[in-house]
């Protein structure tokens, strides 16, 4: 039976315009295994929202058969790398087929769709190559995302980019913007200026949004790297370089994308005045702007919570609060043979592990991380969970000094499987969700909101999204941040420095003596978060700033 694609329900009139949102990444719940962290968790609440708006977008992606890894941990707790085939009952099979060229050789594509009444999101399509009629290595292109063999991540991005296009053009459903998130999907670009011969038709219907200024996040390839392996669908390496003003052998995927695209985005305020300072070549086309990310409060919050807060049933709020700590002690005492008490102020730092978010902050004075644990008048829980990527080894190290540190401590433990499931319950039982990054480095940051939804009060560095929500001692705690322009270990010993003092002196203290202070606090946050940092006003802004002509 062929499948036939109609757009699954009736586009409300102010979100008509048709949008593809190409990304690489998707979390959408968790039986569906298609992300790494925080650009899935985004995409996957940009999908969600999409539907509860009914705006008219079908998402683009790929089925990666072995998902990002499992986290799963060695007999001496450290952490280790599962790479386990995934299945999935509730996609349907399109059997679709087409090819695209790598390497010069013929891949076969196929599709599985998503509808939207299965987990509530706009329609979306996973991509994917592991068919029978290609040869292993054509099929390895869907077996892992961000494929630590950079030929495969090229393959990927072909897939991603020429594959969701080619794809649109059989389901007969061409968009009237092509949403890039992130600049995995490049070629897309090149796949419509090879349709079209036109790059304002190109820049005229091409949106980009950039989700980070770290390195790892903007790809840069020699340009003959990618021609070998068609990454341009088949234009000239010489019209490559003039339509994308390349002057020498490498190719910036981010700054290819700003000048291809008509219009562009940072995902909050400070993003763009960091992407800014670090690229002030970005073309006038682009027209960069901010669309601060946002979560889906529908998917993330607590209803209990809200309830109470509701109806302004502080010890309801309190009640339930603790119902849920329980819940992720269990978790707790199940992975980790802890036992946790819900009256104690638990600190939670969860979130992907790299480098810049520094998990390890809480270490950087030995002592008085001592003194912190140790206290017995005003004693706290701290949890540490987040997937390092899989062949990061610093990252992974860090990991398992944490886990060898908490070894010493019956009131501090590491979580492996940081997925949107246990992201749930450690967001509903904490009562301090830490976020320290070295600032300027976080571009946005969603953790924080989904905590705020789940009355945790964020303790944060000033960075990405933060600044927009924060009000300290009113709403949040605001750790004062290192000058950005000192050498990166005295940056670190100044913010652990400010977060020992904001623990001891402020935090800690006024939970324990301040119970009325702290309950407003968790309050403020529950109200101030919503509706601003809900993805209902960031997909609304999508179409309003990045999708209007």
């Amino acid at each position: 039976m062929s499948f036939s694609f109609s757009y699954p329900y009736t586009p409300d009139p102010g979100f008509k315009k048709r949008v593809a949102y190409f990304c690489m990444e998707f979390a959408i719940h968790q039986p569906l295994k298609t992300y790494a962290g925080g650009l899935g968790f985004l995409a996957g609440s940009h999908m969600r929202s999409a539907y509860e708006l009914k705006q008219n977008v079908v998402g683009i992606g790929i089925l990666w058969k072995y998902g990002y890894y499992d986290q799963i941990r060695k007999q001496d707790q450290t952490m280790d790398v599962l790479f386990q085939e995934k299945i999935y009952g509730f996609l349907q099979e399109t059997n679709i087929k087409f090819t695209i060229k790598v390497s010069g050789h013929d891949v076969f594509v196929t599709a599985w769709y998503l509808p939207p009444e299965v987990f509530g999101t706009a329609p979306v399509f996973f991509l994917s190559t592991d068919l029978p009629e290609n040869d292993y290595l054509a099929k390895t292109i869907c077996h892992k995302l961000y494929d630590a063999n950079p030929e495969t991540r090229i393959a990927a991005s072909i897939l991603l980019g020429d594959g969701g296009a080619r794809l649109l053009e059989k389901l007969n459903w061409l968009p009237e913007v092509y949403h890039l998130n992130e600049s995995h999907g490049l070629p897309l670009a090149f796949h419509l200026y090879k349709k079209w011969g036109s790059l304002q038709q190109v820049q005229q219907q091409l949106v980009f949004t950039n989700h980070t200024p770290e390195a790892g996040g903007n790809e840069k390839k020699h340009i003959s790297l990618l021609e070998k392996y068609g990454f341009y669908c088949d234009i000239s390496l010489e019209e490559v370089r003039e339509i994308a003003a390349i002057e020498d052998d490498v190719m910036d995927y981010t700054m290819t994308a700003l000048k291809l695209c008509g219009r562009a985005n940072a995902v909050s305020h400070l993003h763009l005045q960091t992407l800014l300072g670090l690229w002030p070549e970005v073309p006038e086309t682009s027209k960069l702007t901010a669309i601060t990310n946002a979560q889906n409060c529908a998917y993330w919050q607590d209803k209990k919570m809200y309830e109470a807060l509701k109806g302004d049933d502080d010890s309801a709020l309190i009640k339930r609060k603790k119902e849920c700590k329980q819940l992720l002690f269990e978790e707790v005492a199940d992975q980790t043979g802890e036992i946790y008490d819900v009256d104690i102020l638990t600190i939670v730092f969860a979130k992907r592990f790299t480098g810049f978010k520094r998990a390890d902050l809480l270490f950087i004075d030995m002592e008085r991380f001592q003194q912190l644990a140790a206290n017995i008048n005003m004693p706290v829980q701290i949890i540490w969970a987040g997937k390092p990527y899989p062949m990061d080894y610093a990252a992974i190290a860090m990991f398992d000094r944490i886990v060898n540190i908490c070894k010493s401590y019956a009131n501090c433990s590491v979580l492996a499987g940081y997925e949107l499931k246990l992201s749930a319950m450690l967001k509903k039982g904490a009562d301090v969700w830490l976020n320290v990054p070295r600032i300027t480095h976080e571009a946005s940051g969603t953790s924080g909101m989904s905590a705020a939804m789940n009355g945790a009060v964020n303790l944060s560095i000033p960075d990405g999204w933060f600044p927009e929500f924060a009000k300290d001692d009113v709403n949040s705690f605001v750790i004062p941040a290192a000058n950005e322009d000192l050498p990166v270990h005295e940056q670190d010993d100044a913010d652990a420095a400010s977060l020992y003092d904001m623990l001891e002196k402020r935090v800690i203290p006024m939970y324990y003596n301040n119970p009325g202070r702290w309950i407003s606090l968790i309050k403020n946050g529950m109200k101030d978060i919503s509706p601003q940092f809900d993805s209902k006003r960031m997909v609304t802004e999508y179409y309003n700033k990045l999708y209007q002509q």
